[in-house]
């Protein structure tokens, strides 16, 4: 993790050539298109970088990586990582009891 955080709130996008193009459109300029070649080390110099306190990655990404790095991904808040669905093929909805527990420590009390 980073010595210092970053208090100016920069988002990257990892992903592929369709899902980066959407994030440019919407005006973001940290955006990385990502093939299966270079998605892992992408990933892991975004995270590790220091710049960043939201990284959105593509949710194809997540499988390639080892235990140790989703670990890390899903467990950090800066940066904060979220993994979007990829524009085409399957993908997995975290919900959202299970987000509050990662980002926040808390589990959500549904009433009956």
């Amino acid at each position: 993790m980073p010595e210092t955080i970053n208090p100016r709130g920069r988002t990257a996008v990892l992903g592929e050539r369709e899902l980066a193009i959407g994030f440019r459109l919407i005006g973001l300029k940290d955006v990385v298109e990502v093939t299966s070649e270079n998605a892992v080390s992408e990933f892991q110099r975004v995270l590790t970088s220091g710049l960043y306190n939201l990284v959105i990655a593509s949710q194809s990404i997540r499988p390639r990586l080892t235990e140790a790095q989703r670990l890390h991904a899903d467990s950090t808040l800066f940066p904060l990582v979220v993994f979007v669905p990829t524009p085409n093929g399957e993908f997995e909805v975290e919900s959202i009891n299970s987000l509050a527990k990662r980002v926040l420590g808390v589990t959500l009390a549904m009433p009956s």
